[in-house]
């Protein structure tokens, strides 16, 4: 069954708090609903503890779908990130979500403004074994501790960025480890998320979907723009307002069964929550509907 989310970073940015910080959660919660949602994953503004969300979400019609946890795999061993992720993996479980979301952040520079993407890090290969070894013992320890599948969400700005990082680091993961298809971050790190789709088919447990403004990536490329920098001049939209084609991509999806998230940072000074949600979700409902998963 496909179920269609959202995630508040279009109403409230989570690395940089300014950014829709004067937004109530209510606001977020309500105005998803009215565009169709019928799931949020957490963001900054969300209580994390199970008796104080839950009838938050139950108010406005949602389901926690899941939330991002950011790993430091390459720096600390899986005991030290086990104990680290007790409270985060307990939440989701106690709010009936099926997968954690987790991306390695420890040398990441997606949250720094003053770093351009091209000083990013990359992960040398005599490390790549290591690395996928330190995941899946990890996403089996989660999986047994908590019931939680892990998804791995390939982000700009960190060591699984462009496709061949995709490839290599599910490569050196063993079947513990999900993927998070995320298609804005596949398409702007080079890639064409619709093959990545069909050979990580398997895998893929979670989708997000944001769309790309095709001339903002390119002058960001062109100018050593950082993350947010591309952020804040709209690099990102939701689904249906870019260059990518979605009903391409979820077609290779035949079978997949769990959330589709519309996960498009924005500014909400530039690009209205309300009337952006409502847009995404429409085009969503309906590249689901073409490419035959409803």
């Amino acid at each position: 069954m496909i179920r269609i989310g959202a995630n508040p970073i279009g109403w409230s940015n989570d690395d940089m708090l300014e950014i829709g910080g004067d937004i109530p959660l209510e606001t977020c919660l309500k105005e998803a609903r009215e565009a169709g949602f019928t799931g949020m994953e957490l963001g900054n503004k969300f209580p994390r503890e199970a008796a104080r969300l839950k009838p938050i979400l139950d108010a406005h019609g949602h389901a926690l779908v899941s939330g991002w946890y950011s790993t430091e795999l390459l720096v600390r061993d899986v005991a030290a990130e086990m104990a680290a992720v007790k409270a985060h993996a307990t939440l989701l479980r106690e709010m009936g979500c099926t997968v954690l979301i987790a991306a390695e952040t420890s040398n990441a520079i997606h949250s720094d403004i003053t770093k351009p993407l091209s000083a990013r890090p990359v992960l040398p290969k005599a490390q790549w074994d290591d690395f996928g070894s330190r995941y899946t013992s990890f996403a089996e320890a989660v999986q047994a501790e908590h019931g939680l599948q892990l998804v791995y969400h390939h982000h700009m700005g960190t060591v699984v960025q462009t496709e061949a990082e995709i490839d290599r680091f599910m490569g050196v993961t063993g079947a513990a480890v999900g993927l998070l298809l995320d298609t804005g971050h596949a398409t702007w790190g080079g890639g064409d998320p619709a093959r990545i789709a069909r050979h990580w088919k398997a895998r893929i447990h979670h989708i997000h979907c944001k769309d790309i403004r095709e001339a903002v990536m390119w002058r960001s490329n062109r100018e050593d723009w950082s993350f947010l920098e591309s952020v804040l001049a709209g690099v990102y939209t939701v689904p249906g307002d870019g260059l990518i084609d979605y009903v391409r991509v979820l077609k290779e999806l035949q079978g997949y069964s769990g959330w589709i998230v519309v996960e498009a940072e924005q500014d909400p000074k530039k690009a209205e929550p309300a009337a952006y949600a409502r847009l995404g979700h429409a085009n969503l409902s309906r590249f689901v509907k073409e490419a035959g998963l409803a």
